[in-house]
């Protein structure tokens, strides 16, 4: 059995921050999302695929900051990019800078549904943005959702602080569950906006999903059947899964969609784009405005980051890698007798643990992820994971069999 990792300094600074920061540090990067005591809870810094801590442990990350980093850690070409932009010219003014317009042209020539966009910051400001363009656009109030869309009030899942009524017309249906979706909408249908879903299901802590035959497609009718806005949230599925996002590859087209995380690799900007009919409304009738949406960093950091990740066939060489490291790690999976699944391949792999009655899977994860921690592989218990371009394939054999003695060590509680 591998040895706990050395993370006296990590700890150390979590109990001062406890005394500044409420929690110490933000939601999903707590402790309690991890394991405690194992994991480190601050980083030092990162490059390529790999991350060390505080303590000097060096990791290779399959969380890519939670999706941001989808080419690597401190990639010269976009930092300089960036670097650039704030010497020589500034990034933040009372006024646009034209670099807004290359951005929407690239996407527009790239998205299915982009005929224009709104950038912002965040996902959760782009999908909350969403669902007022399709409340504004049809006059309508209800919402059908499916997947995580953010931390606002009509989508959140922890509601404290949040009154009812501030999320009392937006209902869930279940991925790959056309019945549960259509219940929604004849209960409510003269009075639906739209549908929002993620076109690669994503649930948190649950195996991720891949549309059935036909899912979305049927997704697609059922929209224009019932006079409302279907929304792609692609937050984590654009510029991983196609350069024009999931709806390219399946070939579905929303009215509207999301993209973020990876179109910066890191920097921060997200953006809404749809058909010009839809986004029109924010023209005149719905409001949209930030003091740090039309930043230039981020997006020069977007249009060199799409320039890369088309010249250099970047998310081809990810599926690729993605398609292999799945492969093996399947085969690893079926041999090790545990009770597991493994999802997400090519491009969000996850381990998860089948669910019993008595509640073991629960300590069966906690030694499967103590185990891969300690063998300095930094993957999430409740969290999918990523593959990025600097991911090597050693990097990936080395953590195939991290894989293995994990679950060789989980196998012994059984």
């Amino acid at each position: 059995m591998s040895e706990r990792l050395k993370l006296d300094r990590s700890m150390s600074l979590f109990e001062e921050a406890k005394q500044l920061v409420p929690g110490g540090v933000a939601g999903i990067r707590r402790p309690y999302n991890f394991v405690p005591g194992e994991y480190p809870i601050f980083f030092e810094q990162g490059k390529g695929g790999r991350v060390i801590d505080v303590d000097g442990n060096e990791y290779i990350d399959f969380l890519c900051a939670y999706g941001p980093i989808i080419i690597g850690y401190r990639e010269d070409e976009i930092d300089e990019t960036v670097i650039n932009q704030i010497k020589n010219r500034g990034f933040c003014f009372s006024l646009t800078q034209e670099w807004q317009n290359t951005l929407v042209k690239k996407l527009r020539e790239l998205i299915p549904c982009c005929e224009m966009a709104a950038l912002v910051k965040t996902g959760s400001d782009a999908t909350t943005i969403a669902i007022r363009v399709a409340r504004g656009w049809t006059g309508k109030t209800k919402i059908a959702r499916y997947g995580y869309h953010g931390w606002h009030d009509w989508c959140v899942e922890v509601k404290g602080g949040i009154p009812p009524k501030l999320y009392e017309d937006v209902y869930e249906f279940h991925y790959n569950d056309l019945d549960s979706l259509e219940t929604i909408l004849k209960a409510n249908k003269d009075d639906m906006a739209g549908i929002i879903i993620t076109p690669v299901g994503h649930p948190n802590g649950a195996e991720v999903q891949m549309p059935k035959p036909g899912y979305l497609e049927a997704v697609r009718e059922l929209a224009n059947q019932y006079h409302c806005l279907l929304i792609f949230d692609e937050i984590r599925s654009g510029f991983r899964c196609s350069l024009g996002g999931a709806q390219k590859l399946f070939g579905v087209t929303p009215d509207l969609s999301t993209f973020g995380k990876a179109m910066a690799n890191g920097y921060a900007i997200a953006a809404l784009v749809g058909k010009e009919e839809y986004m029109q409304v924010m023209t005149d009738k719905v409001f949209l405005s930030s003091t740090f949406f039309p930043n230039s960093d981020g997006i020069v950091a977007a249009i060199k980051t799409i320039e890369i990740l088309e010249r250099d066939h970047i998310l081809d060489v990810i599926a690729e890698k993605g398609r292999k490291f799945g492969a093996e790690v399947e085969k690893v999976v079926e041999e090790s007798g545990v009770p597991v699944n493994f999802t997400g391949a090519p491009w969000m792999p996850y381990i998860t643990f089948k669910k019993d009655e008595t509640g073991r899977y629960k300590q069966l994860r906690t030694e499967y992820y103590t185990q891969l921690i300690r063998r300095k592989v930094f993957m999430q218990p409740y969290h999918h994971g990523y593959i990025c371009y600097r991911h090597t394939d050693e990097d990936l054999a080395y953590t195939v069999e991290a894989i293995r003695e994990s679950l060789a060590e989980v196998k012994k509680m059984l």
